[in-house]
């Protein structure tokens, strides 16, 4: 899953309108790394239920970044956690690391 994200969805919804596209994606930019804390925070203290609730809300963000593939595997992902298994967690980690630095580039 070495899918990149990309602002390609967010420039179709913006057209041309700048301003709509900078505040989308100061949304996206501020709320990530708050997401990806409390997911941390859930799975860390083995709360699975509350990891795949903020896992539900990340998935957004994926299709938002263009990042169909990924966002099927937080549908899996979110579904195991609802069992309370952890197994895609590194994967899942991995995803998080790569959308936060491509955050910080835009």
């Amino acid at each position: 899953m070495m899918e990149q994200p990309n602002l390609k969805y967010i420039k179709e919804l913006s057209g041309d309108d700048i301003e709509f596209e900078q505040k989308f994606i100061s949304i996206l930019k501020d709320e990530f790394p708050m997401e990806i804390a409390a997911y941390k925070e859930h799975i860390d203290s083995k709360e699975t239920n509350e990891a795949a609730d903020v896992v539900h809300k990340l998935k957004h963000k994926f299709n938002i970044l263009s990042m169909e593939e990924t966002y099927r595997f937080a549908v899996q992902f979110e579904e195991q956690l609802r069992t309370g298994k952890t197994d895609m967690d590194s994967d899942f980690r991995i995803t998080l690391t790569r959308i936060n630095d491509f955050l910080k580039t835009i």
